[in-house]
């Protein structure tokens, strides 16, 4: 604390700066494990687990092999969304491989998730969530649309992407956390064990930047705080259209 004409303040107010918004200086990104405060982010972790018992009863085997009849119906697969099938794009997401592959995904979700939801809203997270998983599918079908292609690593890589940027905006460098070695330890898994889906990983990453674009004023503002504008609502809608068009076109 300084002594000012005006009393004992602290040295930021002393100095002159602008003050923070009460929002702005009361919230920070927390990535550490938190309970409560992301209803969304526990009812897609919920319904990825019902949908994987189901498989599980359908012949899936616990470390993958064998595609149950829900992976074959709800799958990701360039044929069946070319002859119409387009809610494959979304539903593929909530779909697994397997116990480990589902018990990866779920972690990162519920780690990075939740982190989000509680610093954005679940509003936000819902976007950037939808948005990296059409864009995940069309990178996915554009690489390899014969492919029967499952799992939410689309829409956990758009996640990332998104808490980057918000860290960026903290004034966070991108290898200045944990978050960002994690990410570019998994995309370099990504390229090294075979079977993953390298084009939905990197669509995703590119569906959850563009969500972050837009949720921050295109770029003016901070992705957490603005005001959901009819602006911001139908640039989201672009970018999901887009991401749906796009998978569609390279089925």
């Amino acid at each position: 604390m300084r002594t000012a004409a005006v009393g004992i303040r602290c040295p930021d107010c002393a100095g002159g700066s602008a003050p923070l918004t009460p929002k702005a200086s009361s919230r920070r990104l927390n990535l550490l494990p938190a309970a409560g405060g992301a209803p969304l982010t526990v009812a897609i972790i919920v319904i990825c687990v019902l949908v994987t018992i189901v498989e599980l009863a359908q012949g899936l085997g616990i470390n993958g092999g064998g595609n149950s009849r829900l992976a074959v119906d709800l799958g990701l697969f360039g044929p069946f969304v070319a002859d119409g099938q387009w809610y494959r794009i979304i539903t593929a997401a909530f779909v697994h491989a397997g116990i480990i592959h589902l018990l990866f995904n779920m972690i990162v979700l519920w780690w990075l998730g939740g982190a989000l939801e509680r610093y954005a809203g679940t509003t936000r997270m819902g976007l950037i969530f939808l948005t990296s998983i059409a864009w995940g599918s069309a990178g996915a079908l554009l690489l390899d649309p014969m492919a029967l292609t499952v799992g939410a690593s689309g829409g956990i890589y758009g996640l990332m992407a998104a808490l980057l940027v918000l860290e960026r905006q903290q004034g966070i460098a991108l290898l200045g956390s944990g978050l960002g070695i994690f990410l570019l330890l998994n995309l370099a898994l990504t390229f090294v064990i075979p079977g993953i889906s390298i084009g939905g990983h990197l669509g995703g990453i590119a569906g959850g930047l563009l969500a972050a674009l837009v949720l921050s004023g295109f770029g003016r503002g901070h992705m957490a705080y603005g005001r959901m504008a009819p602006v911001i609502i139908g640039g989201m809608a672009v970018i999901v259209a887009a991401g749906f068009a796009l998978a569609v076109f390279w089925a």
